[in-house]
């Protein structure tokens, strides 16, 4: 299945990435318009989330990053964190195979700068369309 994250207000000229292997994988640098990122994942029989942007912490928590700035790739930013965004909370009802998900998610923080460290999201996961 695929997970959609969304950011809805990117901070322009700021590039984002997934994170793979611990290293940036396909960064984009923001616009005005939201940014989105499609995170295949597997699911299996027992509940577990796992694949190659899944991170985990603890038994049970299993999460994604969205490298920021340096984190990306841009060595000239002023910027380097990570946003953390949970999928261990995703509601059993809607891990399905094949199915798409998508969520938004805040681009900054309340001073205005890359929203990171643990994100939460807007709204619930919803069910999508493939693109």
């Amino acid at each position: 299945m695929t997970l959609r994250l969304i950011i809805d207000d990117p901070v322009p000229g700021v590039r984002y990435s997934l994170q793979k292997d611990d290293l940036p994988f396909e960064p984009l640098t923001a616009g005005e318009d939201p940014v989105s990122f499609e995170v295949p994942i597997t699911l299996h029989p027992d509940g577990r989330i796992t694949g190659p942007f899944v991170r985990r912490e603890g038994p049970k928590r299993r999460f994604v990053y969205i490298r920021i700035g340096t984190s990306a790739g841009d060595h000239a930013s002023v910027w380097s964190r990570r946003a953390k965004i949970d999928i261990h909370d995703i509601p059993p009802a809607l891990l399905v195979p094949g199915a798409v998900l998508e969520v938004h998610l805040p681009g900054r923080g309340k001073d205005g700068s890359p929203a990171c460290a643990t994100v939460r999201r807007r709204g619930e996961w919803q069910a999508a369309s493939r693109r």
